[in-house]
């Protein structure tokens, strides 16, 4: 439980920056007035109020891989960094630790996504609870990636890959926007390979009531994110040796 002092730390630093927190749960509210003008004006089963929450729900948690990714890689730049480094904290400790303040900060962001989408006509039932559980992987998935990014680059370059490369790979390939097979079967195939999709997918199925659906796609979600959680304590650790 060593871990629980820097989270509490970074619990800190987080709430210093309302102007993030701000957008990281504002902006998918504003998707959803946009996406659902749109639907009423132009109607599609994609922007239907039941397809698009978990999707907006999802590509909202993208936000988060900057913001934790920045996070680490500013404190790697500072003496913070290096007094951490003088402590008894393992690398896995410093991922933990770095991981768990976001956690609940964007599951609040999912609660509100999809309690603003009673608005618009969607309904809490079972078939929500079970989709707030598919998409718990997915919160996990994208801090970890951001703090993998964090430890390998600055915080300037993980604005550039967790900020306009990989919000734009989420975007594209995660068939939040549309159907994935209307950009030919090359790119279907690479965002099956990838999690985003079944990300998606998971959370809509749920929704939907279509369990089998969901879980066979969670899986591809929650390896992915085993993966890169392993590999962010590895690649931390060797930070640590080279300091």
């Amino acid at each position: 439980m060593k871990f629980l002092v820097l989270s509490s730390r970074n619990s800190k630093e987080i709430l210093r920056d309302p102007i993030n927190l701000f957008f990281g749960v504002g902006f998918p509210i504003i998707l959803l007035l946009l996406l659902s003008a749109i639907q009423l004006n132009v109607p599609t089963n994609l922007f239907h109020i039941n397809n698009l929450s978990p999707g907006i729900a999802i590509f909202g948690l993208s936000f988060f891989s900057l913001f934790s990714g920045t996070l680490i890689a500013k404190d790697r730049a500072s003496s913070f960094m290096m007094r951490l480094f003088a402590s008894p904290l393992t690398s896995t400790d410093f991922i933990v630790g770095y991981t768990f303040p976001f956690v609940p900060i964007a599951f609040i962001q999912v609660l509100i996504t999809f309690t603003s989408s009673v608005f618009f006509g969607f309904r809490f039932n079972l078939n929500t609870l079970f989709a707030l559980f598919t998409i718990i992987p997915t919160i996990f998935l994208y801090i970890g990636i951001g703090l993998l990014a964090g430890s390998i680059f600055n915080d300037k370059q993980v604005g550039a890959v967790c900020g306009a490369l990989l919000t734009n790979i989420s975007a594209w390939l995660s068939g939040v926007w549309f159907d994935i097979k209307l950009l030919g079967k090359t790119f279907e195939n690479i965002a099956n390979f990838l999690p985003f999709v079944h990300a998606v997918d998971a959370s809509r199925a749920a929704v939907h009531g279509n369990y089998s659906s969901a879980f066979s796609n969670l899986w591809w979600v929650t390896v992915y994110t085993l993966v890169i959680f392993i590999v962010a304590i590895l690649v931390f650790k060797e930070k640590m040796k080279n300091i």
